[in-house]
């Protein structure tokens, strides 16, 4: 049986896997990734680098074979990676610019390796191995601190002419709204995030006192992403019309990339998507009152994602396919 070994780096944390042949990992390890470097700066690639090269010999200390055992090892990284060269052109999360990590893991460990944006490596591990195994295009959504999106047609990771293709997140729904981290306004991501939700959770409180949102906030110290169904479940009409809301923007956003991209399976993840029905059953009819393709025979099937934090590995292993 083959060996394939994923890396998934996140500025939190690097996390890495040892994937067979049917997409099981059967070992991992985790690297804290340096919040800050030496000299109290960003950490630097050299810092990174090393911590990605600790992450693949753990992971395969724990499996019990060595990195040149493996087929491949496969990069998911934030910004744009240009997965022909292996350079990872920008990286606002972590500083980088124009970084040859492809070459260097390869000169590390003497085995092919794979570089791709990280949220395209998580869209194409559903696409193997998750919700959208056996489906021929899908598109899948992260709803996190950002918006994160990955695009699959025709079996193959969507990545634009210049490898910066498939940012959902930046794209607008509220014409001159709240402003982005990226500079635009009224981006999906500034109002169907995780943050944009508790953003509203949080204003929601402010004007409403006495609603049982915001005795629950008081009492728990502090806001999350599920604050508002919690309260919804309790009958609260705050919370209630904060879900509403919510699933309004969502909406609008699932809405517009389903009618660009029309995919056989449209997947959306991340800790809100915890709330299942609750959430999906809304969110389906009002994504069904804005496509275009409403009177058709086929429509794009939308549900959550199944493998949780294990995508990012799975994909980042697997892209020797994609």
């Amino acid at each position: 049986m083959a060996y394939y070994i994923g890396v998934d780096v996140g500025g939190t944390n690097i996390a890495c896997g040892i994937v067979d042949d049917d997409c099981n990992i059967t070992a991992r390890s985790k690297v804290k990734t340096n919040p800050r470097g030496r000299d109290g700066a960003p950490p630097s690639y050299e810092e990174v680098l090393g911590e990605i090269k600790e992450a693949v010999r753990a992971a395969c200390g724990e499996a019990g074979i060595s990195p040149s055992d493996a087929h491949s090892i496969g990069i998911g990284c934030p910004g744009t990676c240009n997965s022909e060269s292996g350079v990872v052109e920008y990286s606002n999360n972590l500083g980088f610019l124009n970084v040859p990590l492809r070459a260097d893991v390869e000169k590390e460990f003497g085995v092919s390796v794979y570089l791709e944006n990280d949220a395209n490596a998580a869209a194409f591990g559903e696409f193997v191995a998750g919700a959208a195994k056996g489906s021929n295009s899908a598109v899948v959504i992260t709803l996190g601190t950002g918006v994160g999106s990955g695009i699959i047609v025709n079996g193959k990771i969507y990545r634009g002419a210049n490898f910066a293709g498939g940012e959902l997140g930046h794209t607008v729904i509220v014409m001159d709204g709240l402003p982005c981290t990226c500079g635009r306004k009224g981006c999906f991501e500034a109002y169907s995030s995780a943050m944009g939700l508790v953003r509203m959770t949080a204003q929601a409180s402010e004007l409403n006192p006495d609603s049982i949102l915001a005795n629950m906030i008081r009492q728990d110290g502090k806001v999350s992403a599920r604050t508002a169904y919690n309260a919804m479940k309790q009958g609260d009409a705050v919370g209630k019309a904060v879900t509403e809301q919510y699933v309004k923007y969502l909406s609008c956003g699932i809405a517009n990339a389903i009618n660009i991209f029309q995919p056989d399976i449209l997947c959306i993840g991340g800790g809100v998507c915890n709330e299942g029905d609750t959430l999906l059953v809304p969110l389906r009819a009002a994504v069904a009152e804005q496509i275009y393709s409403k009177n058709s025979a086929k429509n794009t099937e939308i549900v959550i994602c199944s493998l949780g934090n294990d995508a990012g590995i799975i994909g980042a292993a697997m892209l020797f396919k994609g």
